[in-house]
């Protein structure tokens, strides 16, 4: 891991969920930051196909408060093709309502925290479809310290879930940073078993970006020009071939869900979950959650 290519952020806000994943009804928060809400935080202010974080340290400054809250929510989702109906007949659709007394709609409680403080670094690196001379390190830190230091971002950051929005500042060094502040000591408290993310991050490194449309004609060109020589009937089973590839309009890899694990612990304020220095379980099986517990 490159020193070099850190960034920190100082976050903060009124209230955070960290949903565990194991509670399949109600939301009920880790005690702290996951990796993955964190690299959340870094991808809403800056993000681009060519480079990804990979999340070092977070820093403990204020734990936050419990509190528990209850409130109406859905049973139901929007499906694609009720969005495809909408995009065509918008009077003939019909939104999902939430509120009391609407059909679908359910009381659920949420155990959350109450102003908490965090100050989190990442380390970013290049993915592979980063093949252009413009892309570098250096360029992805500059925006995002520009970025920062000026309030912009993609989207506002939250804190878990989109409610819980945060508030975020650039800092230099972290840990410097922490010494200054007046956080309560937390000398050594294990987690157990946190998310670490909802993707498997070693895919990250592929990257992926949709294809615009001079790259798409380009590729087209490409390919009526392996056709020349060809037999008529070989022409015309590779482009329906060529024409049934989703592929072809996208480059890197699309990345499926797939939960990861930690053992995390907090020492002297700091959760240390850099994959290099924590072992990160891939979810492929209940085998592997079973055999690390």
């Amino acid at each position: 891991m490159s020193q070099n290519n850190r960034v920190a952020l100082r976050v903060w806000g009124d209230f955070a969920c960290f949903t565990r994943p194991e509670m399949k009804v109600e939301r009920v928060s880790y005690p702290v930051m996951t990796p993955s809400a964190a690299r959340g935080i870094f991808e809403a202010v800056f993000w681009e196909p060519e480079m990804y974080y990979l999340i070092d340290t977070i820093h403990v400054v204020k734990r936050g408060a419990w509190f528990s809250t209850r409130r109406n929510e859905v049973n139901s989702v929007v499906s694609m093709a009720n969005i495809k109906q909408w995009m065509k007949s918008p009077e003939k659709s019909k939104p999902i309502q939430a509120g009391a007394g609407v059909d679908g709609m359910t009381q659920r409680n949420m155990l959350a925290l109450r102003d908490v403080e965090y100050l989190i670094t990442a380390e970013v690196r290049l993915t592979e479809i980063a093949d252009r001379s413009s892309c570098n390190i250096a360029k992805y830190l500059d925006q995002v310290k520009r970025r920062t230091s000026s309030g912009k971002c993609f989207h506002r950051p939250y804190l878990g879930v989109r409610e819980f929005d945060a508030f975020f500042e650039f800092i230099d060094d972290a840990q410097e940073t922490f010494d200054k502040s007046h956080a309560v000591p937390i000398h050594y408290e294990p987690l157990g078993l946190m998310l670490y993310d909802v993707f498997d991050y070693r895919l990250f490194e592929k990257g992926f970006r949709w294809l615009d449309e001079e790259q798409l004609e380009a590729t087209r060109l490409k390919f009526e020009q392996s056709l020349a020589g060809l037999k008529k009937g070989e022409i015309t089973k590779r482009r329906k071939e060529y024409q049934a590839d989703a592929n072809r309009l996208f480059i890197g890899e699309k990345i499926k869900p797939q939960p990861s694990f930690f053992q995390a612990e907090i020492k002297d304020n700091v959760l240390h979950c850099h994959p290099d220095d924590v072992s990160v379980i891939i979810q492929n099986d209940a085998e592997d959650l079973d055999s690390c517990c």
